[in-house]
Parts: C-alpha cells; structure tokens; sequence
C-alpha cells in the first residue's frame, strides 16, 4: 500500500511511518514541525534527545535499508496538500497532524486561535484533496476518546440508537468536549461524516485513548530512531508526569480527587489499530467509528501503579493531591464500548505488564535530562487573555 502519515515528526507519526515501511509499504513523511515550534515558545523538551526528522529518516534507511520519503508543509496551505495528493497517489492516510495539547489550547486566546485553525482548518484541506484528486483514498484519522466527555450513560463507537416520540433513528454519539483542543477533534469529526456522506469518501475515525510508552520494535534498532516522550505539563499525559516525578524523587502530582476516568493502551497497541484500520477498509460513503483502548483507568489507579512499579526499583515514591487546574467531573460513570478493533484482531498488551521495563527503566537511564520546573507550569481551564 501507498500510506501517507501526517503529523510524522510527532510521538505517534514517527513510529507510524517507521512501522509501516518496515513491513513493505511505501511510506511518505509530512511534517509542518509545528509542535517543535509550540515546544520552542514554551521552553519544554522533551525527556529522550530527539534527532530531526530528515536525519531519523536518514538513520532508519541506513538500518533497516528501507526508504521513507519525505516532504515538508503544511496542512492549512491547500496547495501542498494537494500536490502531495496529486504526486503520491495514497491509497490511505493517517492523520496525525494536529495540535496535540488540551493545556496548550487553554492557555490563552492566541493558543486556542492556533488550535482551531490548525487542526480545524487543516483537516477540511486534507478532505478536498482527497476529493478531488484521489475519492478511493482511506481517510484514517486520529481522534481522540475526550470527544465524548463523561456522560452519564455508556458510551458507544461514534453513533448512538434513539428512540424519540415513537420514531427509531441512529445518530452520532453526544460530544462534551473539555478543551478548545478536544473540541477541533469534534469539529474534523463532524467534517469528516459530512464529506464521507456527501463525496461518498471512506474514513474511520479513531478515538484513541491516552497513549503510553515510549519504545517501539522499530525505535529499538537505534537510538537516533526515538520517539518524543513528554513529561511537562502541556504534551506529557499524568501517566507520563507520574513515572518521571517516580524517578525524580518529585511527590506524584494527583489532581483534585483522583477519580477522573479515561481509556488507555500502549503505543504498540496505537500501531496494531493503525495498521487494522488500513488493512481493513469501510465500504465508500461510510465513516466507521473505532474507540480505540484497551484499558481503562482513574487517575489515583495510574498514581498507584506508577508507585508501586518504581517502588520496585528501589524508589521512593509518595501521593500528594493538588488542586485540579481543569474544569471536569472528578466523579462520573465511565463505560465506553470498544469492540471494532478487537474484532478486527487486536491483540492488547496491559498496562501492569508493560509500565516498568516500557517506560520507568528508560526514564531512569535519562535521568539526568529532567527538568523539575516543567512538571508544573501552572495553566488553568479559567482562561487566559
């Protein structure tokens, strides 16, 4: 297959392009290298040294003898895409490239402009080209389980059977987004059903869960191959503050009461979904839903385990709870369905297995590169100027 990656300079593109190359597909690269530019303007890094993408991509030929090609623009220039469209010909696209942060979108006006119009904008110029120079093309894209919110009732794959007033019809899921930047991933997902219904397209939508992990089967073949791993506030997830703050000897940061409760799963398993969703195609003029995790946990249950797997290693790890900078329920009924993937052959690795030898041991040999001062930078749901 001709897959095109969006996004691959991030956490998840990178080892995206990688995985597929290294099993045969022709893989092209598309990076704007906006999130080194976000990274830039707040002054994080992150914990593992991060080679450019052009040299990983160098690096991983040199390796593996196996070529990624690459091109350099961006998505809200409507003429790249199309030129990358009209030249490559993909017979799927995985779209990762967008503004990745809730905390960065709630941190000011211009922040949240900026993930609007990336992610937003971005994405509509991603659906033209499709339309327009090849309608065959599997649109994959990333979503995000946040769309949803922490309603009161099950959460299903995207839609949602109702009965009102004696009538029967299935309609798209409710959407509670928390943050500017869940909210864009609602409005692509709105554009994305849109465009699939009126252009007759084929896309799936992967509400993906809180990724983990930080090695892949294809970072491991050289370090110049990582992936980025965040610990800050804005691009680290708790579950990766947790580990880091577990090493540093940093009391683990637990926000409000600790009983927030999302999805989870490893970032080999963000892979294996990938590659399911793109050898396993919707039919045209239909948009296929995936919830994609494999586990699902509160924040005191990760605060826990990450204490437990570095008291393992001989740390001394502490709980303290701090006030929860976030607007959000801290008590909600959570039970969203994940079957489409499984189905498909998802083969999921569990969190307790993999967290000591998948992160803490990797974070412990890069001791040295943590910086304290990022853990908190202190940015608020209240809203900024």
């Amino acid at each position: 297959m001709r897959i095109l990656v969006l996004g691959a300079d991030g956490y998840l593109g990178w080892p995206t392009c990688m995985y597929f190359a290294n099993r045969g597909h022709e893989v092209m690269a598309v990076d704007n290298f906006n999130k080194r530019k976000y990274e830039l303007e707040i002054g994080v890094t992150p914990l593992v040294e991060i080679e450019t993408l052009h040299r990983r991509i160098d690096i991983f030929k040199e390796v593996t003898g196996k070529q990624i090609h690459l091109r350099v623009g961006d998505l809200c220039n409507h003429r790249v895409i199309y030129k990358i469209f009209d030249e490559f010909k993909p017979d799927a696209v995985v779209h990762y490239a967008e503004q990745p942060s809730a905390p960065y979108s709630m941190r000011d006006r211009a922040s949240a402009y900026e993930t609007q119009y990336n992610n937003v904008l971005g994405n509509l110029n991603v659906l033209f080209a499709i339309q327009q120079y090849n309608p065959d093309c599997h649109l994959i894209k990333l979503g995000t389980m946040g769309e949803y919110g922490t309603p009161n009732i099950d959460i299903e794959e995207g839609y949602l059977e109702i009965e009102h007033k004696g009538r029967k019809d299935t309609v798209p899921f409710p959407k509670t987004p928390g943050s500017f930047y869940h909210l864009t991933k609602v409005h692509d997902s709105n554009n994305i059903m849109f465009a699939t219904r009126i252009w007759g397209l084929k896309s799936t939508d992967l509400n993906q869960g809180v990724v983990y992990g930080i090695e892949t089967d294809e970072t491991k073949l050289h370090k110049g191959l990582a992936t980025s791993f965040h610990y800050d506030e804005i691009f680290g997830t708790a579950l990766n503050r947790f580990c880091v703050q577990a090493v540093a000897g940093h009391p683990l940061t637990l926000y409000g009461k600790g009983k927030q409760t999302r999805g989870y799963l490893n970032i080999i398993d963000t892979l294996q979904c990938v590659e399911l969703a793109a050898l396993n195609p919707p039919d045209a003029g239909k948009m296929r839903v995936f919830n994609q995790f494999t586990e699902v946990f509160s924040v005191t249950e990760l605060a826990e385990l990450a204490a437990k797997s570095g008291k393992e290693l001989g740390l001394d790890v502490t709980i303290e709870h701090f006030e929860n900078p976030r607007i959000e329920m801290e008590e909600h009924y959570y039970n969203p369905v994940h079957t489409g993937l499984p189905e498909l052959g998802l083969k999921p690795h569990s969190l307790s297995d993999t967290l000591v030898d998948s992160m803490i041991k990797i974070i412990k040999e890069n001791e040295e590169r943590i910086r304290k001062e990022l853990i908190l930078i202190g940015v608020k749901w209240k809203g900024g100027k």
